[in-house]
């Protein structure tokens, strides 16, 4: 990961936690039920998740009691604007910047020397089956702060009240009390430490819960879409639902997609955009071995892929030039069909989200496109970075070079 970490392509807008912060981010641990951790320096993002901690617990979900309970926790203010780099839904950031929208000037004034615990409650305490989820649909965002404050703040303004009564003024003890939980807590006297609860209401979204699951509900009829076979095996057998269900891994759900106006795919069109130029080195990296010039520099320079394209044998030369093939074809007859030319897993990495739909559903159709068709690196890097790293670990060292390149420069 070094060369994406000398890029600033790795996590690299966590913040750094230490000293005093470690003390309060493991009283929100404590707070919400979890175990503390013994880490002395680590790093968070915007909701409050550490790669660290989450290595040294041995679980990337440690943020959540099961998959209908997930939390999260403010030391900084520092979080605001920050990625949420392993959310377990696709609006975990669309939350955070409500709860900082709404509370921003709060969080700053409490996180001067305390922590704010985040609940997401969807009034759901466990899921049984995986059509569960359809009972997502509105979220609220309750808060908790560390060490009881608030419960503090009130007992410090009673003891104010009992200071101001009668003569009260004069007694030594009522002293020695204000005292004692001003050397505690602080003035609490004119601080405003009340976070009312807020409401997120969900639409289509992305959970990783059931093993990842796509729940398509703003268009003409409900769709699941589930990463998982067994979890998709199992949702297969309900009757009472009336959605569409499906396994990612299933062609049908690309034809679905695009009757239901979801996605659409103009071959014209997207031979000439940078998504095609990407997916299309990507084809040709696979069956390049043993190479005598670098990888990059065979993706780089036209000459170079000319060359390359031709050593390989002609079935993979097709699988490559498939989509160029097929639009040549089409000028001399209609009679070619698509899927005698083009590879599938080719021809669906290159669907788009429809042209209809908003940007925020944009961007979970992109991603589910990507999971589809894994082949757009610049895309994979966007939408699914936990599958990207998981990916990038695998590659050439020249590729990974492109690689960073696209992204870097964003071509």
């Amino acid at each position: 990961m070094q060369k994406l970490k000398k890029a600033n392509l790795y996590q690299s807008e966590l913040i750094p936690v230490r000293g005093k912060l470690v003390e309060r981010y493991n009283k929100c641990l404590k707070t919400l039920g979890f175990s503390e951790t013994k880490l002395k320096l680590f790093s968070i993002d915007g909701v409050g998740w550490s790669p660290e901690v989450a290595l040294e617990k041995k679980d990337v979900q440690y943020l959540n009691h099961g998959d209908a309970n997930p939390h999260g926790i403010i030391i900084s203010p520092l979080q605001k604007g920050k990625p949420v780099y392993l959310p377990f839904h696709s609006f975990d950031k669309e939350m955070m910047q409500h709860v900082f929208r709404t509370h921003g000037q709060k969080i700053n004034d409490i996180t001067r020397d305390s922590a704010i615990c985040i609940d997401f409650d969807q009034d759901i305490d466990v899921f049984y089956e995986p059509l569960d989820i359809l009972k997502y649909d509105d979220v609220n965002i309750t808060f908790r702060l560390i060490d009881n404050l608030e419960k503090k703040q009130k007992e410090q303004l009673k003891l104010i009240d009992k200071f101001r009564t009668d003569n009260n003024f004069i007694d030594e003890s009522i002293h020695q009390q204000l005292l004692d939980s001003a050397n505690t807590v602080g003035d609490l006297r004119d601080r405003d430490l009340s976070l009312h609860p807020l409401h997120f209401t969900t639409g289509s979204f992305f959970t990783r819960a059931f093993g990842g699951v796509y729940l398509l509900r703003d268009f003409i009829k409900p769709i699941i879409v589930f990463e998982s076979k067994e979890v998709y095996k199992e949702a297969i057998k309900d009757t009472i639902h009336d959605v569409l269900i499906y396994h990612i891994s299933q062609p049908e759900l690309i034809d679905k997609l695009k009757d239901h106006l979801i996605i659409e795919c103009n071959l014209e069109s997207v031979v000439k955009t940078p998504n095609y130029d990407r997916i299309k080195k990507f084809e040709l990296n696979q069956f390049l071995k043993d190479t005598q010039h670098p990888i990059k520099d065979i993706l780089n320079d036209k000459v170079l892929f000319k060359s390359y394209l031709n050593k390989i044998d002609i079935k993979a030369r097709k699988q490559v030039m498939g989509v160029e093939l097929y639009l040549e074809k089409l000028e001399r007859s209609n009679a070619f069909k698509i899927e005698n030319i083009i590879d599938q897993s080719l021809y669906f990495a290159l669907h788009q989200p429809h042209s209809s739909l908003s940007s925020q559903h944009r961007d979970l159709i992109d991603k589910l496109l990507i999971n589809i068709s894994p082949k757009d690196t610049l895309f994979l890097y966007w939408y699914d970075k936990e599958q990207f790293y998981k990916s990038y670990e695998t590659w050439d060292d020249s590729f990974k070079d492109w690689v960073i390149e696209r992204i870097s420069n964003n071509i």
